[in-house]
Parts: structure tokens; C-alpha cells; sequence
């Protein structure tokens, strides 16, 4: 009688009640693979970065589609809160600031950034220093110690310095944090040819791409309640910057792509690892 009164065929009503019932297997691995990823990110990938890490892991898929089974599977992705940044003008007279936010880099081993920040492990504050080559949004060397002092610092750009081939004639940006302005630290800058630059004092802008990637960091992956242990804070951070950070965690300075993937493919004869 509603088939009549709507003038659908029988036909049709019975195809339809037969289908709502036949499992979609394309939906449902899509699911599985979504949530994967999600889980994988401890919650912090959205629709765009999960899109992006099913699309180099071969599956064609829309960011529509993926909000869509997100929402099916109740995935909210962390967002991280707002922050305020000061700024200002004042420089070292003695280091300038030569970078002066020309964060865009046309080659590896042009341009590298570092910085220092906190970690809470084993009931007191540990500290990470990490050094990012600006070319990709690479990390290439990190150093974590119970002290914030000038070695932390050094540790980080010798282990860059290792892992990039002793490279020449590379730019290093950094704040005006005392490590950087040490003279164990300049002199290993001096040792290695380099070129040293240096934000304004209190400007988190001039060295934005290390603010960012602290802030991924610590929202994305390291515990809310911090780390129980120094060993296990060292081993679980080392596995977000050089493996998840590095070759899976999409980054859209990169159109999307991972930093070392981006860089193998930009620079496929270089030989860098």
C-alpha cells in the first residue's frame, strides 16, 4: 500500500531491504585502516593527516570520506589550546639575526634550527634539544639530559652534524637561550664552519618552525601525566622524531608529505638516509 501511494515498484523496496543488510567490506576496511592511524597518532591525527597517510600507503581516499568514517567510529582528533607569544625587537649585538624568518630553504644542510625544551620524567624536568634542518622540517639530531646546559645543546648539533656528512658552510638559527650563546656551543659552531643566527630576545616567532614542532610534540605524543621513567622518555621521543615526526606524520610545508620522504624524493641522489 506505501508502494502505491509513493508509486514505487515492489521490486525496488524489496533491493533496497535486501542490501541494507549485505555488509560493505570496502567500508569496513576503511574503517579499520582509519582507526589504525588514529591510534597510531595517540589521537592527535585528523581527517587531512590521515588522508595523507592513507595516500602513501597506497589507498586512494577523500578527506570527506575519512570525516565521515571518523564520525562513524566516534574519532576526535586532540586540538591543541591557544598559546601567546610576546614579541620583540632587541637582538645580540654580536649575533644577528641573519635567518630573519626566510623559513623557506632551497637545499639540505642550508639552513638548521635548534632549540631546548621540557620534558616531565621520573618526577622532575628533563630537557630535549633537537635540531631541524629548515629545507624539509627534517630532524637531524636531538639530545636529551636532567640538565639544561650548554652540552645538551652541543650533544644535539654534534649527532646533526654526524648524521648529515660533516657538512659546510650550513647557517645555524637559534634563540637567545644561554646554551646557544655559550662559548662551548659557538666554539662548536666555529669547529664545524658555521654560521651562527639568532632570534630577537623574546620573539618566538623568528624561530617558529622549532616552536612548532615542540608543540606537535607534546600534544600529539608525549603523556599528559609525563613519563615514568628517563629511559622510557628518551626511547618513546626518539621513536616520534626520527621515525613517526621524520617518515609518517604528514607535514603540509611538505604538500602533505613526511619530511624524509619529501627529501628523498626532492633529493633522490643525495644518498641521505
Amino acid at each position: 500500500m506505501v508502494c502505491s501511494a509513493f508509486d514505487v515498484p515492489r521490486s525496488c523496496f524489496y533491493d533496497y531491504r535486501a542490501r541494507r543488510h549485505r555488509v560493505d567490506a570496502r567500508r569496513v576496511t576503511l574503517r579499520s585502516q582509519v582507526n589504525q592511524f588514529f591510534s597510531e597518532s595517540r589521537g592527535a591525527a585528523g581527517s587531512r593527516s590521515i588522508m595523507g597517510m592513507m595516500r602513501e600507503s597506497g589507498v586512494m581516499i577523500g578527506r570527506f570520506q575519512v570525516r565521515s568514517l571518523m564520525r562513524e567510529l566516534g574519532l576526535v582528533s586532540k586540538q591543541p589550546g591557544s598559546h601567546a607569544y610576546r614579541s620583540a625587537t632587541v637582538e645580540r649585538p654580536y649575533i644577528p639575526n641573519l635567518l630573519n624568518r626566510e623559513f623557506t630553504v632551497e637545499r639540505p644542510n642550508q639552513v638548521w634550527c635548534g632549540d631546548i625544551t621540557y620534558v616531565w620524567a621520573q618526577g622532575r624536568w628533563h630537557y630535549l634539544a633537537v635540531v631541524l634542518d629548515l629545507h624539509v622540517r627534517r630532524v637531524i639530531g636531538w639530545a636529551f639530559s636532567d640538565r639544561p646546559d650548554a652540552e645538551l645543546a652541543a650533544r644535539a648539533l654534534d649527532m646533526a652534524y654526524e648524521q648529515r656528512g660533516r657538512p659546510q658552510q650550513v647557517m645555524f638559527h637559534s634563540d637567545q637561550g644561554s646554551q646557544y650563546a655559550s662559548r662551548l656551543f659557538r666554539q662548536r659552531l666555529w669547529r664545524y664552519r658555521m654560521q651562527q643566527s639568532m632570534s630577537r630576545r623574546g620573539n618566538c616567532w623568528d624561530n617558529a618552525p622549532m616552536e612548532r614542532l615542540f608543540r606537535s610534540l607534546k600534544t600529539e605524543w608525549i603523556p599528559s601525566t609525563g613519563y615514568l621513567c628517563a629511559r622510557e622518555a628518551r626511547r618513546d621521543i626518539s621513536h616520534y622524531l626520527m621515525y613517526r615526526y621524520n617518515w609518517i606524520r604528514p607535514h603540509q610545508a611538505n604538500d602533505g608529505l613526511p619530511p624524509a620522504v619529501a627529501e628523498k624524493k626532492l633529493n633522490p641522489l643525495s644518498g641521505m638516509a
